[in-house]
């Protein structure tokens, strides 16, 4: 291989964090053969491992920012910061999945594998400068995302899941690599600063009708990803048929990665038409928490709800999308981060009350938790009240940037209609609560067991991140701040 073609010590440094956990997931799987079904639980351990290691590389490559692999990679602070939170949501997945399978006998290392793989995919599309670059990243993370979504063979509601989620997620990444041809057609390039050079450069700048086309097409591939209207229609089928802890891991890690590909594309290649993405954005935006809410509002079941719910938050972050500005970037990064510690830790006391099989997965089932588990019931409580969006919790201060941005950026009346569906989603948390506490549990449900060690870590660290971003907002939001400058 020519010198020039070998990438440097430095370039490696730069992309430790994902040949790590590549070769920790592979490492899983030629072990799993050799390893007996009651010692399953220490691939699970080595996979966290793999996790926490990537964090401290993650900490490393960030102190020697700068470009790799040709600048089809770009390791930043933007990169760094949704690596990190990938990487933290894929933690918490693991806490939680342990007991859930080894209850269900369904431990293996196939699931840890799966799980590295995808996020080696989303720290990808989080540091992608480069259009082919982010759709390997989007491949590696959804296709292992197929498998999970359907890793409990035996059951139907899994494997309809997984072929839900296959078939339209094939659909949607079509539209997307037939926007990136289209770009690559009338751009000659497919680096996102070559790119926005080619847009702005009057005496090139492509046909506006071939433009707009292939704008609309990498719209259609990233709105699906991110659970967007009107490309929503399989989140809550997904979310409600694959496992619990994938179901957790689905709402948070691949789609905080989703968002990092859109804020990059429409903020860096694509900025120079900004005018033309506002009102497709804007619409989209107001249809996502539209849709999103009322449908949360007739739900009985608690995973469903919680789609749903996911659908309406992606609105939110939409909104600061549509503000197409440094700061919307910076509120849209805060929430996502307060998103996924929320969102999370309220699945991850679904997994504990669903229990074996998944028998106990209706919003009437978590009656009396309240006296059942008081420490349970409060943790649920914390994240759904933080949802909601109530002060002195993560959610609060994350719907108030973002709409301080839109405010600030002109978008007064987006604003008001992102604010009356945010008090419209108060009515489905709230009226979770209410049945918590003020319901006798339902008879003939049997004693609720304690909740697992490794459940009650994840629930309690994600309440502490909920709390902790409530107080001191200001500790992530400049960083997130720092790292949108990339964008002006």
């Amino acid at each position: 291989m020519p010198a020039s073609f070998m990438p440097s010590a430095q370039e490696l440094m730069r992309f430790a964090p994902e040949m790590l956990l590549t070769l920790a997931g592979t490492l899983i799987m030629l072990l799993e053969p050799f390893t007996e079904s009651g010692n399953k639980s220490r691939l699970a351990w080595l996979a966290l491992g793999a996790l926490l290691a990537a964090l401290g590389l993650t900490a490393v490559s960030a102190a020697d920012p700068g470009p790799a692999f040709s600048n089809m990679l770009l390791i930043d602070e933007f990169g760094t910061f949704f690596r990190f939170l990938v990487l933290a949501v894929g933690v918490l997945t693991i806490l939680i999945s342990t007991h859930y399978l080894r209850s269900g006998g369904h431990e293996s290392g196939e699931f840890y594998a799966l799980l590295l793989f995808s996020i080696v995919g989303q720290c990808i599309m989080a540091t992608a400068n480069e259009l082919i670059m982010l759709f390997i990243g989007l491949e590696v993370s959804s296709i292992a995302s197929y498998v999970l979504a359907g890793y409990l063979r035996d059951d139907k509601r899994n494997n309809e899941s997984a072929l839900k989620y296959f078939l339209l997620g094939s659909f949607a990444t079509a539209f997307l690599l037939y926007g990136i041809a289209w770009t690559y057609g009338i751009t000659g390039t497919t680096d996102l600063s070559l790119i926005r050079s080619a847009l702005l450069n009057p005496a090139s700048r492509p046909n506006e009708v071939l433009t707009a086309a292939a704008s609309a097409f990498l719209f259609v591939g990233l709105a699906f990803k991110v659970s967007a209207a009107p490309f929503q229609m399989w989140t809550p089928d997904v979310y409600q048929g694959a496992p619990a802890p994938v179901t957790a891991f689905f709402s948070a890690g691949p789609k905080a990665a989703a968002f990092a590909m859109f804020l990059r594309i429409v903020l860096t290649g694509f900025e120079p038409l900004k005018k033309e993405w506002e009102p497709l954005l804007w619409v989209s935006a107001l249809a996502t928490m539209i849709i999103g809410n009322f449908a949360a509002l007739r739900q009985t079941n608690v995973k469903r709800l919680l789609a749903y719910s996911s659908i309406s938050h992606a609105g939110y972050v939409l909104v600061a999308l549509t503000t197409h500005s440094g700061p919307g970037a910076a509120a849209a990064m805060f929430y996502l981060a307060a998103y996924c510690f929320m969102n999370v830790g309220a699945f991850a006391i679904i997994t504990h009350v669903a229990r074996r099989d998944e028998r106990y997965v209706e919003i009437a089932d978590l009656a009396g938790l309240g006296t059942r588990q008081p420490l349970m019931a409060g943790l649920l409580t914390v994240f759904l009240l933080s949802l909601t969006g109530i002060p002195l919790t993560a959610g609060f201060f994350g719907k108030f940037y973002i709409f301080k941005v839109a405010l600030d950026q002109g978008f007064i009346w987006l604003a008001i209609l992102g604010l009356l569906n945010s008090a419209l989603a108060a009515y489905y948390y709230l009226r979770v609560i209410v049945v918590m506490y003020m319901e006798p549990a339902p008879e003939g449900e049997g004693e609720l067991p304690a909740p697992a060690a490794g459940v009650l870590a994840a629930a309690v660290g994600s309440a502490i991140a909920t709390f902790f971003l409530g107080l001191f907002p200001s500790s992530l939001l400049d960083f997130a701040d720092k790292a949108r400058r990339i964008f002006n």
